[in-house]
């Protein structure tokens, strides 16, 4: 897609897709909340045989989101910063997303924005976002100081949870970049945090899938061209598995809560990855929730959803890592569907939806109009201001 190119119609979809892909991933990320750390028959208990069926209380009330996606919007902003910054011809996407996730962190220890510092931006004064809801360890290590992780020396190289794949669907909204580089830099990110295999490789997956579906691939192919890339990459393994027990599941019988848990059971320990460690590592227990089952449990439940609720309701009900399936599953169903197929009065309640409406818009604008905003003939102040190239 050249973007230069594009139509009226094409960019209203672009943006409702858009929406629908943060919106969504928020939505599930808040529906999942409130289930951390409970089995399914907990989650059966407190909620009834049907499990949890709508938003639910969780950090002092209903709808609120967790590091996930106060990640996710630093993921969009870092993106933003990035095109921002190619007029100036210092181009390498890596360093302008992981300086996104160094100004997250520090909303995880300050009390609100520091208007000394000059490069905050917009999205960095938005006071709500100074709150800890959860934060992956391996996050706060990995984004604890200015060293920059790579494939070859990533961070916390024994993490393989699903914190970096849930912050990843940004990455599907490059429609202009081919699908190879979309992964690559999903992968490299992901690194900076959960260096092991299993955690950056699902993550680039999921931004590959989400690509395709902003493109207008069906769920099914999207699935297919990721495992298509992925099967190129050292360790993929535990991540192709995870998709194809995903599709197979899909004709295994009606969808249900035994059904997605049936998707994580008897999951054997990987090794961890190989390769320098010169980052401290944050290992998870061996018991710990893995990024590959949330990826397998989120495709499935958005390939079999009747609609966006009900894939949502399935993707949390279980006793994995809700609030990162369903945050993944979010990310797919609104790619997908757009942000009219959210559930409405979910939409009400959802923390920071303003935020998110706005951080949309944003993206969609600098992804279709980024020359008129920003480029030797012409600039917007305001824009530059919000996204500074510093």
């Amino acid at each position: 897609m050249v973007t230069g190119l594009w139509g009226r119609v094409e960019q209203q979809d672009f943006r409702s897709r858009i929406r629908g892909t943060l919106l969504g991933a928020a939505l599930g990320d808040a529906l999942g909340a409130p289930l951390a750390g409970l089995s399914l028959d907990a989650v059966r208990e407190a909620h009834g045989p049907d499990g949890l069926t709508g938003p639910a209380v969780a950090h002092g009330r209903r709808g609120r989101i967790t590091a996930a996606t106060q990640l996710t919007l630093f993921t969009v902003d870092g993106l933003i910063r990035a095109h921002v910054r190619r007029d100036t011809g210092v181009w390498h996407p890596p360093t302008d997303v992981h300086r996104a996730y160094r100004r997250w962190a520090a909303t995880q220890h300050d009390w609100g924005p520091d208007e000394r510092r000059e490069d905050n931006g917009w999205l960095a004064q938005q006071e709500w976002l100074y709150a800890r809801r959860d934060p992956d360890r391996a996050c706060l290590t990995g984004f604890g100081d200015d060293v920059l992780a790579t494939l070859d020396q990533p961070k916390n190289p024994a993490a393989r949870g699903a914190a970096a794949a849930a912050r990843s669907a940004p990455f599907g909204l490059l429609v202009g970049w081919e699908p190879a580089l979309v992964l690559q830099l999903s992968v490299e990110c992901a690194a900076q945090s959960h260096g092991h295999p299993t955690a950056h490789l699902s993550a680039g997956a999921l931004a590959v899938i989400v690509h395709g579906l902003i493109r207008g691939d069906s769920l099914d192919a999207a699935v297919q061209r990721a495992l298509g890339l992925l099967g190129a990459r050292p360790g993929h393994q535990p991540v192709t598995d995870a998709l194809q027990r995903a599709t197979s599941a899909v004709t295994q019988g009606p969808p249900g809560p035994d059904t997605v848990e049936a998707l994580t059971a008897g999951r054997a320990a990987a090794p961890g990855a190989p390769g320098p460690a010169s980052a401290p590592e944050a290992p998870d227990a061996p018991d710990a929730p893995d990024a590959s089952d949330a990826l397998a449990v989120a495709v499935y439940c958005a390939l079999v959803a009747e609609d966006v609720a009900h894939g949502l309701r399935l993707a949390v009900n279980h006793g994995g890592d809700s609030a990162a399936t369903g945050t993944l599953c979010g990310a797919l169903l609104g790619a997908l569907h757009g942000e009219t197929a959210l559930p409405p009065a979910w939409l009400a309640e959802l923390e920071g939806r303003a935020t998110l409406l706005e951080l949309c818009d944003d993206f969609a604008l600098e992804m279709t109009q980024g020359p008129t905003l920003h480029s030797p003939s012409a600039s917007s102040p305001g824009w530059l201001a919000r996204y500074p190239r510093g």
